[in-house]
Parts: C-alpha cells; sequence; structure tokens
C-alpha cells in the first residue's frame, strides 16, 4: 500500500483542520475543531518533540494522521484519524501493522483506545490479534502483547 508516515509539519494545518472539522471523522473523538482548535492539535501533538502523531500521506497528499506515543511504561498507543474517503480501503490495517512494528522495535506492547460504539476500529484491534481489556475511563482498551 502507497502510504507514508512522517512527521507533522506547519504547513499541514489547512489539511488538519478539513480532517478535524470533519462531524463524520470527529463522531466517536469530541465535537469538531474550529481553526484555531485544529492549529492548537497540530502544535501540542504533532509539532512536539517527541510527537504523539505523524501525518499520513498518500501519493504525497494528506488523508489523515496516525497516533503513536508512549502509553504506559510498557506500552504505546496507536491509533489512526483518515478522511472519509479513505475507509473501507485497507488503510487502518496497513498503519495498524505499521505501528506494530515500531513498537515491536522498541520492545513495546501495544494498546489501542476507542470509543466503545467505534466498531470499525474494534474490528481491526480483533484481526490483528489484540485481546479486549474491556473499558477504562470510558474507552474500549484493547492491548497486544
Amino acid at each position: 500500500m502507497d502510504i507514508t508516515i512522517r512527521n507533522m509539519q506547519p504547513g499541514d494545518a489547512d489539511a488538519l483542520y478539513k480532517l478535524l472539522s470533519d462531524p463524520e471523522v470527529m463522531r466517536y473523538l469530541e465535537p469538531p475543531f474550529d481553526r484555531e482548535q485544529a492549529e492548537v492539535f497540530l502544535h501540542q501533538a504533532g509539532l512536539t518533540k517527541p510527537p504523539l502523531v505523524y501525518a499520513v500521506e498518500k501519493n504525497g497528499i494528506f488523508i489523515g494522521y496516525v497516533i503513536y506515543h508512549e502509553y504506559d511504561g510498557e506500552s504505546v498507543e496507536i491509533g489512526w484519524v483518515l478522511l472519509p474517503e479513505y475507509w473501507g480501503h485497507g488503510y487502518a490495517s496497513a498503519l495498524t501493522d505499521r505501528l506494530i512494528d515500531w513498537a515491536r522495535q522498541e520492545q513495546k506492547c501495544v494498546v489501542i483506545e476507542c470509543a466503545p460504539a467505534q466498531e470499525a476500529t474494534k474490528r481491526v484491534a480483533v484481526k490483528k490479534g489484540f485481546r479486549d481489556c474491556g473499558i477504562c475511563d470510558g474507552l474500549a482498551v484493547y492491548r497486544l502483547p
């Protein structure tokens, strides 16, 4: 699959705003972001050292971002947020594989958190062998040892 994961850049602000202001994208996350919220997110999550999120591109076009950051002492949290036109085409599965590989290189376990009603994310977690750990702080937690 021809996708690239890269560090966020200040120039990603417009594309990130398009993504985070979409009600369909934000359905299970938070209320849609306004421009200022999207820029704050870019600076606090994407442009930090180390970043909490990374841009995802297909053929040089921003299609969303992945989540990859420390969860606890032994685990990293992974996830993905993509534009709707990229849903259902295997991108989440391929990105999950790459992020699992990153975690394995760091000898870390992997966690996915999602809203309990977020069935697509839960399907990817189960397909990849994650164990359902129940609900914590209102989120479904899946862990890959």
